[in-house]
């Protein structure tokens, strides 16, 4: 039996255990190969559980070993996963779908080099195409202020929930990335943050305010010796029994307090990284600067952004359309707003893609799925 917030043991892949041509042995094979190339283990426990999915289909159709698949195989797999319903009635989105695809494809791509198959089966599959979606709410900053303040301070565990949703809001940071930070990361002088081998095993430094390090350095001085075991590994933040946060555990506590809030929105950690970002580009910051605090590689995921910052298209349209307000007379600080707003968009400081990337809506569904005995202390 795992810890509570941890997950539990992974499912073994259907099939002969002892078949060294079998789906089970060849898939461990695949997700050793990944390992070595330097896959993180999030990926690799991804697509082992996608593929979980696909051998399980075709052990209920007598087929055992990755040489037995055929692409009209693959192809019935595809329409099968269009056609499938979950327990609750509702499909699957094309998102997960993707997602198992794309785990079939990398696996008989490695079986094809690896001369375990005679051909690739999964060569010509084409992909569904992904939505792309803009993150389903964004807190207000009254209303993120209505979350902080929901922790109950009187006891250690709130004190410490209050410094980690400060974190969260001030940075913006990945859950994983809050839960692996260690004592000497937080650089108080200097008012950084060192985030280790985040999404894409990447280091980033990452500012953050005062009022986060001020909850932060009370809860090093109120609580945390009361719960560090000796020896002491370092982890930042620790749960009452000593050991440092799961992902689950993050996200039950903050969608907890979100629900406490009676906000009306619902959200987990992610919401406060969505919330960060939107909240800074209306109030002026380039999407560049953005970019390097969330640690997106490609400028397209960040600009996702500037189609929630609507405030200054509302402005905008204010200003301009002719049944906004009941004057028809346009005033000099009018005019002087919209020159000025012309000329941003002349610079390119918040110019935007018609269709935007959504890669933030699939870290949701990635980072915060819920894991199996996960509960909140």
């Amino acid at each position: 039996m795992p810890r509570r917030g941890e997950r539990s043991p992974p499912q073994p892949i259907p099939g002969d255990q002892a078949d060294p041509r079998g789906f089970p042995v060849l898939v461990e094979a695949f997700c050793d190969s990944m390992g070595a190339r330097g896959l993180s283990e999030t990926t690799i426990s991804n697509r082992r559980r996608m593929l979980g999915f696909l051998t399980e289909w075709l052990a209920d159709r007598g087929v055992t070993r990755p040489a037995d698949v055929t692409k009209p195989m693959l192809d019935r797999y595809q329409r099968w996963l269009y056609h499938y319903r979950k327990t609750d009635g509702d499909p699957l989105t094309f998102r997960s779908q993707h997602a198992r695809l794309v785990a079939v494809r990398a696996f008989f791509k490695w079986a094809a080099r690896q001369n375990l198959v005679l051909y690739n089966p999964a060569s010509e599959l084409e992909l569904p195409r992904l939505e792309k979606r803009l993150p389903k709410a964004v807190l207000t900053a009254g209303e993120a202020e209505a979350v902080l303040a929901q922790p109950n301070l009187d006891n250690p565990g709130g004190l410490r929930d209050r410094a980690i949703l400060e974190v969260f809001y001030s940075t913006g940071m990945r859950r994983m990335e809050l839960a692996g930070l260690q004592l000497f990361d937080v650089d108080f002088d200097r008012h950084t943050i060192f985030v280790r081998q985040g999404k894409g095993r990447k280091d980033r430094m990452v500012p953050v305010g005062e009022r986060a390090l001020a909850w932060v350095n009370r809860y090093l001085i109120d609580v945390r010796p009361r719960w560090a075991q000796v020896p002491d590994d370092n982890w930042l933040f620790l749960t009452h029994d000593g050991t440092p946060f799961s992902a689950s555990r993050l996200t039950q506590m903050t969608r907890n307090y979100i629900k406490a809030s009676g906000v009306g929105k619902e959200g987990a950690c992610h919401l406060f990284r969505h919330t960060m970002a939107t909240l800074m580009l209306e109030g002026g910051a380039d999407v560049r600067h953005i970019q390097a605090m969330l640690g997106h590689v490609r400028l397209e995921t960040t600009e996702i952004y500037t189609q929630v910052s609507i405030r200054r298209l509302q402005q905008i349209h204010a200003a301009c359309h002719p049944a906004a307000n009941n004057s028809l007379q346009r005033d000099d600080d009018t005019q002087q707003f919209l020159d000025a707003a012309l000329s941003d968009v002349a610079d390119g400081e918040v110019m935007s893609k018609e269709e935007l990337l959504a890669a933030l809506d699939q870290e949701v569904g990635l980072e915060n799925r819920p894991h199996p005995g996960s509960t909140h202390t």
